[in-house]
This record gives C-alpha cells, sequence and structure tokens, in this order.
C-alpha cells in the first residue's frame, strides 16, 4: 500500500514539474504581478524590488545584475536564466543571428 502511495506521488511530481518551471518574462518592461508569476522562486515582495530597483537605476543591462537587487541570489539567477529576457522579442532571443553576406562585385 506504501509502495503504490509513493509510486503515485512520484507520477504526480513528475506531471507537475513542468508547470512549475519558469515562464519567459521582460524583467524592464513587466510589472510585478508579472514578474512573480513568471520566474521560479520569486514571490510578489522580491518582484516589487525588482520593480524598484529597475525604477531607480535603470534598465537591466544583464542577467546578472538583477543579483544586485536585495533578495536575488545568484541560485535564483540560475534557476531563471534562460526565463529572463532583457529585451522586448522572447523569440529573438533563441533565433540564431543570420549569417552575414557578403556582396558580389
Amino acid at each position: 500500500m506504501i509502495k503504490r502511495t509513493l509510486v503515485a506521488l512520484a507520477l504526480c511530481l513528475a506531471i507537475a514539474l513542468p508547470a512549475l518551471a519558469a515562464t519567459p518574462v521582460n524583467v524592464n518592461k513587466a510589472d510585478a504581478q508579472t514578474i512573480a508569476t513568471s520566474l521560479d522562486g520569486i514571490g510578489m515582495s522580491k518582484a516589487e524590488a525588482i520593480v524598484s530597483y529597475r525604477d531607480a537605476h535603470g534598465p537591466f543591462k544583464s542577467v546578472d545584475d538583477l543579483g544586485k537587487v536585495k533578495g536575488i541570489g545568484s541560485k535564483t539567477l540560475a534557476r531563471n536564466r534562460d526565463a529572463i529576457r532583457l529585451d522586448g522579442n522572447v523569440a529573438a532571443a533563441a533565433a540564431p543571428k543570420p549569417a552575414h553576406r557578403t556582396r558580389k562585385h
């Protein structure tokens, strides 16, 4: 009986874990509520701190700049690095850059 319960619990966790993954969000434009619901381990108070820091110091230039916000540590950044966007285009962050063409004379 205990073994079946543990197997069922493990299955439930395996199904639920992808839902806990961070959702891409532009931290230079999003409001605190959006940041809090999009990033893993970021609650409303940390999201408000991100917005306050951004308002006081300007837009973040790198993901690592978020480490300057009180309460945002390296583990939180590592967990959310792939979801943190600094520009407006989520798709552009994942798309490869086009190759430069050379002109023939």
